[in-house]
């Protein structure tokens, strides 16, 4: 990438700065995810380990055709960008769509934490 370094090492506003000028390009084109790994330079098993998965997972996740936002929300940030969706309506400015898959990713993490402490899904609720 020009300009050196990744854009995950710089703050969101630095990377939006970044981001911002090649948008439309990005835009119009569209790619899968394994051509979008491709293009960023990433190999699967570096985002294999980004995302805590093994070689194969990746490889599935790439072929799938049906995919959780938040699932698709990890990947990208795995390969260094941030996923925003953007509903577009004829005669309409687009409209981007905010907190989708936010709140999965949020349970998700506090199950994770809960199981690294040795606690089960119900375990906040007090025992009779």
């Amino acid at each position: 990438m020009e300009g050196g370094g990744s854009l995950r090492t710089f703050p969101e506003s630095q990377r939006q700065e970044k981001i911002k000028p090649r948008a439309p390009e990005l835009v119009a084109r569209e790619m899968s995810l394994r051509e979008l790994r491709h293009a960023l330079g990433k190999t699967q098993k570096t985002v294999a380990h980004t995302l805590n998965m093994g070689q194969d997972g990746v490889s599935r996740l790439e072929n799938r055709s049906d995919l959780l936002l938040s699932t698709l929300r990890n990947y990208v940030d795995a390969v260094g960008g941030t996923l925003t969706l953007v509903a577009q309506f004829p005669d309409k400015e687009p409209v981007a769509i905010g907190g989708l898959g936010e709140i999965a990713a949020a349970r998700e993490s506090e199950a994770k934490r809960r199981a690294a402490r040795g606690e089960g899904p119900h375990s906040s609720q007090k025992k009779a």
